[in-house]
């Protein structure tokens, strides 16, 4: 009898053990910064698959929906995409997750199955989700189960609108055929005398807008040689500002300016008989990358970090097609061709021409796109320090709000060489166009919290 009343207690204990165990489990915690490191892992992705910019704004646009609709499908304090992105319908069906589901976890799962459908390297977004689902399924194996089942129905629901976009339409619409007897018309320019890129881009659905030629810019100035032509004026002006630069060395303020936002992924290098490209981010994962500091700086928590990350992308996304619906309407010549044709023979730009026509300016319309929404999440003087850039050997710049960053970025194209300032000027006023319109349009805050949400982006 002395023996049972000592295994009693212990025998009870096990059973305790047994039944609530899995339960006792604490669950996997998730926090802004693993939405920035996965973030970051697609940027790093895709300047090693070199995707070209329209294209990268894709690449980032539908993952971070997928992480949205995630979280908030069935929110209290924000409100689902699905109804207000074009063409974006609850097929196949989302339906409402268990109450216990780690909704952050299923859109960190959500993020990477759509990523994965959008990168050259599959493999790496796939090793790299092994390598958390690991960790994550030693911590707490069903809340992990649990995630993935909605993550699941969120991608579907995700991708199969993503696939009817009409980007894969555009793979096999023919290559941009330029006129080289046409002196106003965009020519490939040197060194590698690309092909121009995305000459069908504007045919791709846009986000929020309703069409590709929505906020059409005014015509640029009509081309002519004459001296005193306006046209004309603004290509000597590029000559001349370039000289100016070139005459001060590298202590030139400008030339810092135009090296700092160049972020142009076809650089291409030539030494002895071989060339290569020399891996860059684009203008767009520059701004997604202002985007990490603006979060970051103000304490964003992981939902309103999601947010920033989904209404900056969506401008991007419809901002590139805005601008590439413009650029090949005009298809106008770049500086480089006519000042070494008629002004200079030996004079290059500052910076490589990236392969595509020169108006309007897609540093001018993307950043001032960007700059709108994220002065609508973060506030109108949000000062920060961009260190953006210095993964790629160039030093860090401060800048007194989003405003001052995307003005800054738009004249780094005159400095650079390769704009006229008509394409920055009419550029910003697009992008800004566009900003608007999707800050109008897009009602992602729940009213009963915009008070809560606000005060956490201003901390």
């Amino acid at each position: 009898m002395k023996i049972k009343a000592f295994f009693k207690p212990i025998f009870l204990g096990l059973i305790t053990l047994l039944l609530f165990g899995c339960e006792s489990k604490e669950d996997i915690e998730v926090t802004a910064e693993d939405y920035h490191l996965l973030v970051d892992k697609v940027t790093a992705i895709m300047v090693n698959d070199i995707f070209s910019p329209p294209q990268a704004s894709r690449v980032y646009v539908y993952p971070n929906i997928a992480a949205y609709e995630a979280l908030n499908a069935h929110s209290g304090n924000y409100k689902s995409l699905i109804p207000q992105l074009n063409g974006f319908k609850n097929h196949p069906e989302i339906p409402v997750p268990d109450a216990n589901t780690n909704l952050k976890l299923a859109a960190l799962l959500a993020y990477m199955q759509v990523a994965e459908k959008l990168v050259f390297s599959e493999d790496v977004i796939r090793n790299y989700r092994d390598s958390l689902t690991a960790q994550w399924s030693l911590k707490n194996p069903e809340s992990l189960k649990k995630a993935k089942v909605y993550a699941n129905e969120v991608s579907a629901n995700v991708i199969a609108w993503m696939e009817n976009d009409l980007y894969k339409e555009t793979r096999s619409m023919p290559d941009y055929d330029f006129f080289a007897e046409d002196d106003g018309r965009w020519q490939p320019t040197p060194p590698g005398y690309m092909k121009g890129i995305e000459p069908h881009w504007a045919k791709i659905r846009p986000m929020v807008m309703d069409s590709a030629s929505q906020f059409k810019p005014v015509p640029p100035p009509k081309f002519s040689l004459d001296k005193e032509s306006e046209f004309y004026k603004e290509l000597i002006e590029v000559y001349q500002i370039s000289e100016a630069i070139r005459a001060n060395g590298n202590d030139s303020e400008n030339l810092k300016i135009a090296r700092f936002w160049d972020c142009n992924p076809y650089v291409s290098i030539t030494k002895g008989h071989f060339m290569f490209a020399e891996k860059k981010i684009t203008p767009g994962a520059h701004w997604i990358g202002i985007c990490k500091i603006a979060a970051m700086n103000s304490g964003a928590d992981f939902d309103l970090t999601v947010l920033a990350y989904t209404k900056t992308s969506i401008a991007l996304f419809d901002a590139f097609i805005s601008c590439w619906d413009e650029k090949y309407r005009s298809n106008l010549i770049r500086p480089e061709t006519l000042i070494s044709a008629h002004i200079d023979e030996t004079w290059q730009p500052i910076l490589q021409t990236p392969p595509f026509p020169e108006y309007s300016s897609g540093h001018s319309v993307v950043s001032n796109a960007a700059a709108k929404v994220l002065t609508s999440i973060f506030g109108d003087n949000f000062g920060f320090i961009d260190d953006t850039e210095v993964a790629f050997n160039l030093p860090k710049r401060t800048f007194s709000s989003f405003n001052d960053a995307a003005r800054e970025a738009a004249l780094s194209r005159l400095y650079g060489g390769i704009h006229y300032r008509s394409a920055i000027e009419e550029g910003a006023i697009q992008g800004e166009n566009v900003g608007d319109f999707i800050n109008n349009r897009l009602q992602l805050i729940n009213e009963t919290t915009k008070e809560k949400v606000i005060l956490t982006a201003n901390q």
